[in-house]
């Protein structure tokens, strides 16, 4: 049997991401011209990328109509300048969406089908609700497959907190408020903007550009966030503010083989060292990061010990602390979403899993001492997906100081 080739994350950049409905910054812009201008500013940033050299792209939505349809990863490819030869498809795994595009290509790289591929995921919240238009099977409830609520997001974090009792809202709510605090150093300290695509958006009041995510809520309390209404139920511990917003967004990453890497002179920012999906029951869909971890770790003959750097996506609150509780991984560990999360950044959702890409990829740069790092996610229907990466910067004598 053949090796397989290495997969190499060269680049990814995103939009800043922006609140859905009316009043967000995209209200006005499609959700294809979102993953165009991502993908667009990837290309500018890799000049010596010949665009007839890419071999397939691949776009993640979730809902799959209107501006998010016809097959998104060829539309995008040809509205984005790149030459009528390069194909592309589009890919649903609901919130790992873009975290599948890049897996599923990465695949392909390591098999030797390719060499360059851009990978991402659109989501436009705002114009294509989860689930929208969409009409599941009565079997899923008339033969009890599933709770009756299960498809609500918020019900299965709160049976979260039903099930381990030492997740309490308060601990939900300082983990939320550390997500704002960690955002807003971030972006003072300059790291977030580097790799966002500013988008032309258009409102009543005119022309205007998107330069930063608008979901942040840097001086959020815990006294402010012990107020917040429970709207999955009476007295409940899921809010808005211990809960990612809803978000519309893009992400676009380039990923290579070690020798379309060497040839052209890229710079390889992460090796992908493997990954896993896992299902768990959609009624408690938030713990399927742990599975899927504990799967992507036994592939790579790696332990929870070995990570040096987490970026979870925090579609709740709730949805992380049941995974660091599971691997003894204490709230405030700094190894754990240095920058923030999607609590702070939004979760627009086939497009989050690029963007944990992103942010650890940046973190690696900046820590030579640690070698491995994992992007995680939870995924609605009940499902967990895990990469885990390896930095390329990695020095040993980096290690052994720190």
């Amino acid at each position: 049997m053949a090796e397989k080739n290495e997969v190499v994350f060269v680049d990814g950049v995103r939009t800043p991401f922006g609140r859905a409905g009316e009043k967000g910054q995209y209200w006005n812009t499609r959700a294809d011209d979102l993953v165009v201008k991502a993908m667009i500013g990837l290309l500018e940033r890799n000049p010596e990328v010949p665009k007839d050299r890419i071999d397939d792209v691949a776009i993640a939505a979730t809902t799959q109509q209107g501006d998010q349809g016809l097959t998104l990863g060829r539309t995008a490819a040809l509205l984005a300048g790149l030459p009528k030869s390069v194909p592309g498809f589009a890919i649903d795994r609901m919130c790992a969406g873009a975290m599948t595009s890049v897996t599923t290509l990465g695949s392909g790289v390591a098999f030797g089908a390719y060499d360059l591929v851009i990978a991402g995921g659109v989501e436009h919240m705002g114009r294509h609700p989860m689930g929208f238009g969409a009409d599941p099977n009565p079997r899923f409830l008339s033969e009890k497959m599933v709770a009756e609520d299960a498809l609500n997001m918020g019900m299965t974090a709160e049976r979260i907190h039903d099930r381990f009792p030492a997740l309490t809202k308060e601990r939900s709510d300082r983990f939320a408020m550390r997500s704002q605090q960690k955002l807003a150093a971030a972006y003072e300290a300059g790291k977030i903007q580097l790799d966002l695509v500013p988008v032309a958006i258009r409102s009543e009041s005119g022309w205007g550009l998107a330069t930063q995510d608008e979901g942040m809520r840097p001086q959020t309390t815990m006294e402010g966030l012990a107020t917040l209404k429970t709207p999955f139920r009476p007295h409940g511990r899921v809010t808005a503010g211990n809960s990612s917003p809803l978000t519309d967004g893009a992400t676009a990453s380039l990923l290579a083989s070690h020798d379309a890497v060497k040839e052209l002179g890229l710079t390889p920012k992460m090796r992908m060292v493997s990954f896993a999906f896992a299902g768990v029951e959609p009624e408690i869909m938030g713990l399927g990061p742990v599975p899927s971890t504990e799967k992507a770790l036994r592939k790579a003959g790696l332990t929870i010990d070995d990570i040096g750097l987490f970026e979870l996506n925090e579609a709740f609150a709730i949805q992380v602390l049941s995974f660091l509780d599971h691997f003894a991984i204490a709230d405030e560990d700094p190894r754990v979403n240095q920058w923030g999360g999607a609590i702070a950044i939004g979760h627009p959702l086939a497009a989050s899993g690029v963007r944990l890409m992103i942010q650890l990829a940046a973190q690696f740069a900046e820590h030579p001492e640690v070698r491995y790092g994992i992007t995680a996610m939870c995924v609605g229907l009940g499902q967990g997906g895990t990469v885990i990466w390896e930095n390329p910067n990695y020095d040993k004598r980096a290690a052994r100081k720190g």
